[in-house]
């Protein structure tokens, strides 16, 4: 499982001197470019798409960084940022396209079968297809709990849901998956 970069008090101060501020931004991009780049990657499938969107997810981090007031952790307001990209890149794609939902979890199950950026063997495989069949909100929560191991007080944050109905999800996801494998049976 990825682990989310840990919180370091004298970059967030460094992030907040304008003496220091790009210096400290780099270091920004060169921690967290990767735990980025595996949440958007897992949201969009695509790998063009992902580093397009980690690109506009720093841009906009940049853009707001005197904004940032340590308030929420860096990585949860990073991962908020990165997160919404996704979604309204998907949702961008899904009515340029004409896709409904279900139209769209069977783009992304194609794309799956199709991506020549992934290895893995037939289980991970799957296992990348029962996600995709799941609803965007299922499969947002389940890859943020399951790849990242992310704090359900943190995933609240990004999206904007309590725990409850986030733990929820998580469980319908689970069980969707788990149903997904029993079928393949």
């Amino acid at each position: 499982m990825a682990e989310i970069p840990a919180e370091d008090p004298a970059l967030i101060a460094r992030l907040r001197d304008p003496a220091t501020v790009r210096e400290a931004f780099s270091e920004v991009i060169a921690v967290y470019s990767e735990p980025l780049y595996r949440q958007i990657r897992r949201m969009v499938q695509s790998h063009a798409d992902a580093d397009d969107l980690l690109q506009n997810t720093f841009m906009k981090a940049w853009q707001s960084i005197e904004h940032f007031r340590g308030d929420a952790r860096l990585s949860t307001w990073l991962y908020k940022i990165a997160v919404n990209e996704a979604i309204t890149h998907l949702a961008r794609e899904r009515k340029r396209r004409g896709l409904s939902l279900d139209d769209e979890q069977s783009a992304l199950a194609a794309a799956i079968e199709a991506d020549t950026h992934i290895d893995g063997d037939k289980l991970a495989l799957d296992l990348r297809r029962a996600i995709a069949s799941l609803p965007e909100k299922q499969r947002l929560v389940f890859n943020m709990k399951y790849y990242d191991d992310m704090k359900y007080d943190d995933m609240s944050t990004i999206l904007g849901t309590s725990v409850g109905a986030l733990k929820a999800s998580y469980h319908l996801a689970v069980k969707k998956i788990e149903q997904f494998f029993h079928n393949l049976d």
